[in-house]
Formats: C-alpha cells, sequence, structure tokens
C-alpha cells in the first residue's frame, strides 16, 4: 500500500493520453496536437474524426464522420421505444440514464456516440406532450439535433454554434466523467455500460452542473446597475459566484474564449450577453482583490449557459447537452484505455478502530 495520499487523487497521474493536454498555467487546450480554437472553427465531426483517428474509427474524415453518426442516430431511433414509454415524466438525467441503459452491448462506438442526441431530441419532445421526429442522416450533428428537437431546420448560423460548442468540450483531460469511464472501460464492460458510467458522474453537481445556475445567477440580478452590490452581497455571504474558477486552469479557461466567440458570430446582441459582460467584468474585478492568492477567472461554463441559452435550449437539458458532445471524449478514452492500460484498483488506507 502506497504511504502517500492525495485527496481527490489531486496530482496523481492515473493514465498516459495521447487525447488531449492541458496547460493550466498558461490557459492552453490541444486536442490531439491541435489547439482548442482551431478545432471549434472546424466543427463536431472534425473533432470526433481527429480524436478517434487510429483509435476507433481509422482514417474517417468530417465528411465520412456525418455519414457515420448519421446512420448510427437511425439505428438509435429505432431504439426510443424501448425506454421513451418509461422516461415519460421523469427528469431529463433520469430518462437519459433510461435510454442509455437500452443501448445494445453490442453497438458501435458510432451507435452509442449517436443514442444522446436522438435520446435528448425524444425525451425533450415527449416532455411537451410531442412525438419523436425521425433523425435525417444526411445532416450533421448539432443540425439534426435541432431538426429533432424543433421539428423543423434549423438557421445556419444557430447551426454553426451548436457544431462549435460540440467541437469545443468533445474532451478534457482526466476529468471525473472521464475517469469513470476509463475504470469501468479497464473492466473491459461494454461502451454502452462505461458511456452510461460516464453520464452518472456527469450529472453530479460538482461536475456538469453548473451552466444552468450560471443563468439563476444573471436572473437574479437581473440589470447591470445591480451587477456589483449584487456580487458583493454573494461573496459577503460566502456564495460560490457562477462560471468562474477551475480546478485545472489558473487564467482564463480557453474554451470560454472559443465559446464566447461562437456566441458573438450567432447573435452579437444576444439578450444576456450585454449583462453577463458587465457581470463577467465585475466578478473577474472582485475575485482579484478579494481573493488575491486564488486564481479565479472566467470558465467553460459562463459562456456554454450563454451559448445554449441563445439556442433556446431548455436549461435542464444543458448538461445533457454536453454529453452529447463529451460521450465522443469518453469512447476514445475507453478504447484507450483498453489498449493500453490494466484494470484501475487503486489502494485505500484503512483509518479506522482495530481489534483490540
Amino acid at each position: 500500500m502506497p504511504e502517500g495520499f492525495s485527496g481527490g487523487l489531486e496530482g496523481v497521474v492515473a493514465a498516459e493520453t495521447v487525447l488531449s493536454d492541458i496547460d493550466g498555467e498558461h490557459g492552453r487546450l490541444l486536442i490531439r496536437g491541435m489547439p482548442l480554437e482551431r478545432l471549434a472553427e472546424r466543427g463536431f465531426e472534425a473533432a470526433v474524426a481527429l480524436l478517434w483517428e487510429g483509435i476507433v474509427a481509422g482514417e474517417l474524415d468530417s465528411g465520412g464522420m456525418v455519414v457515420l453518426l448519421g446512420k448510427a442516430r437511425i439505428a438509435a431511433s429505432r431504439n426510443v421505444g424501448r425506454w421513451l414509454p418509461s422516461a415519460r415524466g421523469k427528469a431529463v438525467p433520469q430518462g437519459l440514464r433510461l435510454a442509455l441503459a437500452a443501448i445494445p452491448d453490442a453497438s458501435t462506438p458510432a451507435e452509442v456516440a449517436a443514442a444522446l442526441p436522438v435520446a435528448l431530441a425524444a425525451l425533450t419532445r415527449a416532455r411537451r406532450g410531442l412525438e419523436p421526429v425521425a433523425p435525417d442522416p444526411r445532416l450533421t450533428t448539432a443540425a439534426d439535433f435541432l431538426r429533432m428537437l424543433r421539428g423543423e431546420q434549423a438557421e445556419a448560423r444557430e447551426i454553426a454554434a451548436l457544431d462549435a460548442y460540440l467541437a469545443t468540450v468533445i474532451d478534457h483531460g482526466l476529468n471525473a466523467s472521464t475517469f469513470a469511464a476509463r475504470v469501468v472501460a479497464s473492466t473491459h464492460a461494454s461502451l454502452a455500460a462505461t458511456a452510461t458510467a460516464a453520464y452518472c458522474a456527469l450529472t453530479g453537481p460538482l461536475h456538469g452542473g453548473a451552466p444552468g445556475p450560471v443563468l439563476d445567477m444573471l436572473d437574479a440580478i437581473g440589470s447591470p446597475e445591480r451587477v456589483e452590490p449584487w456580487l458583493e452581497q454573494a461573496l459577503e455571504k460566502g456564495e460560490r459566484l457562477m462560471g468562474f474558477g477551475h480546478r485545472v486552469y489558473r487564467v482564463r479557461d480557453p474554451r470560454a474564449e472559443a465559446l464566447k466567440a461562437a456566441l458573438l458570430r450567432l447573435d452579437p446582441k444576444a439578450g444576456r450577453l450585454a449583462l453577463a459582460q458587465e457581470v463577467e467584468r465585475c466578478a473577474l474585478a472582485l475575485l482579484k482583490r478579494r481573493k488575491p492568492g486564488r486564481a479565479l477567472d472566467t470558465n467553460v461554463e459562463f459562456y456554454t449557459a450563454l451559448l445554449l441559452d441563445a439556442l433556446a435550449l431548455p436549461r435542464e437539458n444543458f448538461v445533457s447537452v454536453f454529453a452529447m458532445s463529451r460521450i465522443a471524449g469518453w469512447i476514445a478514452h475507453a478504447f484507450e484505455q483498453r489498449r493500453t492500460g490494466r484494470l484501475i484498483r487503486p489502494a485505500s488506507r484503512y483509518i479506522g478502530p482495530r481489534a483490540a
């Protein structure tokens, strides 16, 4: 048993990976050697093709990935009837756990990845009393998800914004859900089981639960003149300012910058944007003054909330929209773990009573 102990496994290297490289000191993120800002411009299917190259799907390019994931969405839609009746009326995370549990163990990586956009669109419509919309395999994931959700084609600028978002959040090192995926994959459980475990980890409020509360914070502030007094009062009470601070980054999260750029392309006059920018400016100044020893800057969740809200997505769906992208990363990590890693079995140190 090792002598050292690290709470939360802080600083413990548990895997070697070629998938993503995070420089938290300088605010840089590489996905298989490509800077995040370039990846965001290329879109989700290109990001999946890059992430899976040589690990999952061979030499597919973005066009080939559109075809592969389109066919997989058709396969996933045939499965909706198995789980949707039981999911009606349930909260989104509960409903999607049923959808993930219904994925056959023999499913391909693309079929596992495609299950989430199909399931989330179907579940959201069911909660409104509407029937599911069948996928269109010719479309990208972003375009088809918005179409399945709304029942009509989205605008090109909306598709581009969601596409950039999905590419931006596809992978990010050994976070809690990805580590959960690697633990399950190390047992050689199915990809469906791996994705389900990772999704369950993501739904915990300390991991994937902050984008919605960013909007709650903006709702509570309400107007520009209330920004500073509201933030001052929140800090006086010891409350966390949603969308600020990250366990890895000591400077601005590069994903926040990519998503802000995507939001500005979508709508430079988005309803909450002016208020949000004032909140960001004021929050960073207050945090620097009140907590000078801590590195607290804008994180991915701040502009995630604004972008998904601008797309009129329900805030209870935000974590699951994130999972629509991150499931591709979970799958890549699962294959990498199976190929290069051992069964993950850390030790624990007993600190309870001893027999007399």
